[in-house]
């Protein structure tokens, strides 16, 4: 019998590595046909598993407590795996240089527990070239193994979207690709065990590799352009909401919108790509212009919250400013790489502390991450500027009222959308100044 069949009928694991956003989700739905092990070196988020807390808030805690997941933090579980499927963050350095330190301490743990006939499959986001030019050596040093005669690699890209509940893991396409025929077919089939729409088989791993790199690319570009858009359109003092409205009513318009644009994918992935093109002569044009401007958006809010004190003549030192939303993106608890910061950052720059507020987001982490004392919303009070940063569910659900109880002065009722969920002309019918993206 083969490597898939035992999988299948329970006789071998699967080993997943990293058990984040997207090795968690990966690991709770393949142990629904399969046996898994869950390995993390954090064994703090192994002890919440293993309590049934989901740490990432985007499972719940009930798909943790009746999954069959062996969660462990100890590297002797992984003897005697063959199929490894690694998942751990690539983010990005300073002067936004990729980090591979992630990969290449789980390359180095595999690589040890590796044995003839093994596959290993990573998932996580890379520039082209890193499965076969970083991991592959490593896993050959740590196992005195040779890659394509005694063990293969794959390359499979998450393609999750943490928050989102209709696109989930089971819904999407999912990319595959080996370093031969035999492992892509056998990693096809593996995914196939719980990718609803089917899989995707690239011709080469450096095809999946840059397949997912571009994808956010792509986006950041679009998104970058609608942001250079509301800046010009609020310069021109025409509403970019009202623009974008009236363009799409045409069928071939892309239906993208102005925001801060942070997290682990989008606000990182184009940076690998980049990298990639300088390390082979090739300097980015439209890819780093997007990124420079979508960089500099939380600067660009707060200089615009400023400007409004200043009309409003409300003295910095005595501003009361409340923030909704922390997190990277609506309905999401993940802190990483969230822009929101940057608007903090330079609002402190002139001495103002805003409060800020997200029921979904660990205040522990945020403390920890970021040195901000989290808020809650029933505590806000007697505010000046309400500044919407993350529409989650319950801030989108707001009515007038309910923002009405949050300022202090009946006349001075400063309202920041960021990406414009709210009616202009409805709050500034209230009374409200408003101002948006």
């Amino acid at each position: 019998m083969g490597l898939y069949d035992n999988i299948v009928d329970r006789l071998e694991a699967i080993a997943v590595i990293g058990l984040g956003y997207v090795g968690l989700p990966l690991a709770v739905a393949f142990s629904k046909k399969a046996r898994v092990i869950g390995f993390d070196v954090s064994e703090k988020k192994i002890n919440d598993y293993l309590e049934g807390k989901d740490s990432t808030g985007d499972l719940g805690d009930m798909a943790i407590r009746t999954c069959s997941v062996a969660f462990t933090s100890d590297e002797c579980m992984l003897e005697g795996v063959r199929f490894f499927v690694v998942a751990v963050p690539t983010p990005i350095q300073s002067g936004n240089v990729p980090d591979l330190r992630y990969v290449q301490s789980a390359s180095r743990t595999v690589g040890q527990k590796l044995s003839k006939g093994s596959i290993v499959v990573y998932e996580s986001t890379v520039y082209p070239g890193v499965t076969e030019e970083i991991c592959i050596p490593i896993l050959e040093a740590e196992s005195g193994l040779r890659c394509g005669t005694d063990f293969k690699v794959g390359y499979s890209p998450e393609r999750i979207n943490p928050g989102d509940k209709v696109h989930r893991l089971e819904n999407i396409v999912k990319i595959v690709s080996g370093i031969d025929e035999e492992t892509t077919d056998t990693v096809a089939k593996l995914y196939e065990l719980i990718i609803d729409a089917g899989v995707y088989r690239a011709e080469s791993i450096k095809v999946a590799e840059a397949a997912k790199v571009i994808e956010n690319a792509q986006r950041d570009i679009n998104i970058a352009f609608m942001n250079e858009l509301s800046m010009l359109f609020n310069h021109m003092e025409i509403n970019t909401k009202a623009v974008l409205k009236a363009a799409s009513t045409k069928w071939n318009f892309l239906n993208f919108s102005p925001g801060l644009v942070g997290g682990h994918c989008i606000g990182i992935d184009p940076y690998y790509l980049t990298y990639k093109a300088e390390d082979t002569g090739y300097r980015s044009k439209i890819i780093l212009a997007g990124r420079h401007i979508n960089d500099g958006m939380g600067k660009y809010v707060a200089q615009n919250i400023i400007k409004i004190l200043v009309k409003k003549k409300l003295d910095f030192s005595q501003a009361r400013i409340g923030f909704l939303g922390l997190s990277y993106k609506e309905n999401s608890a993940d802190i990483r790489n969230t822009k929101v910061t940057d608007i903090l950052q330079e609002l402190n720059e002139y001495g103002i502390v805003p409060y800020v507020s997200d029921p979904l987001v660990d205040k522990h982490e945020v403390y920890r991450e970021y040195g901000i004392e989290m808020t809650e919303l029933s505590e806000m009070k007697d505010l000046n500027v309400v500044v919407v940063t993350v529409p989650h569910e319950p801030f989108a659900m707001m009515k007038i009222g309910d923002f009405d109880k949050l300022y202090g002065n009946a006349e001075m009722k400063i309202m920041i959308d960021i990406k414009g969920i709210y009616s202009k002309s409805l709050y500034e019918s209230e009374g409200y100044h408003y101002w948006s993206l």
